[in-house]
């Protein structure tokens, strides 16, 4: 079994259910009292926050690719960022350290893909709606459409992201603008959505809406768990 690397902190709310998951996924695979291989560098997300706000990407990529080699010391064989906003880093981060980076976008787009579709709603923080980094991965490399909330929308999915899904406060109200959101993507073509930020599945589950959901923390996690037990 191989060493996953996790960045996790971002926030800690997503990456228990990161945790919880590959730990899952690894115990369904083998059996008996089987758990993953895991060496985890936790962030202060305070500082991350503050720093993202600031528009300080460089400072930001410096801090997660030290925080990538710490883990690769730590014997980790692949690494996992437990966020889709940081993905905006990896570049940066790849060119640092020389260890793979099992990319959140990558996972989400080959089970779009398995599922034949091809045009999505993209869900999560206004770095990742707004930029490309995540939405052009998917239509370069993938092919799939995607397709974004309008500015107030987008305002209000970051807020909720911000101040309530990251410190773990879950409201109704808030549920209900999501499910909002959702079905105006829905009525614009989209097949499907992506909860494109890791929080977001704390607030939506599938038996909210009929709309399809494509959970990225739990894809995200499926595809570490299967890179893990890979012999190959």
């Amino acid at each position: 079994m191989k060493t996953i690397g996790m960045l996790g902190g971002m926030s800690w709310e997503s990456t228990t259910n990161y945790y919880k998951a590959i730990n899952e996924g690894v115990k369904s695979a083998l059996g008996g009292l089987h758990s993953a291989r895991i060496c985890l560098y936790s962030v202060d997300f305070h500082e991350i926050e503050q720093l993202q706000h600031a528009g300080k990407w460089d400072e930001l990529a410096l801090r997660l690719s030290e925080a990538a080699m710490s883990v690769s010391a730590g014997g980790a064989d692949f690494l996992i960022i437990c966020t889709n906003t940081m993905h905006k880093v990896v570049p940066e981060i790849e060119a640092r350290v020389a260890l793979p980076i099992l990319h959140i976008a990558d996972a989400t787009a080959q089970k779009l893909q398995a599922d034949g579709i091809s045009k999505v709603g993209l869900l999560g923080t206004r770095f990742t709606m707004e930029q490309d980094f995540y939405k052009q991965r998917l239509i370069n490399k993938y092919a799939i459409n995607v397709i974004t909330p309008n500015t107030d929308d987008q305002s209000i999915v970051h807020r909720i992201i911000y101040e309530e899904l990251c410190l773990g406060v879950i409201e109704e109200a808030s549920r209900q603008q999501y499910i909002t959101i959702i079905d105006k993507l829905y009525r614009q073509g989209a097949e499907a959505i992506i909860l494109g930020c890791t929080e977001i599945s704390l607030l939506i589950e599938q038996h909210h809406t009929a709309v399809p959901l494509y959970d990225t923390t739990a894809i995200h996690a499926e595809s570490a768990v299967k890179l893990a037990l890979d012999d190959n």
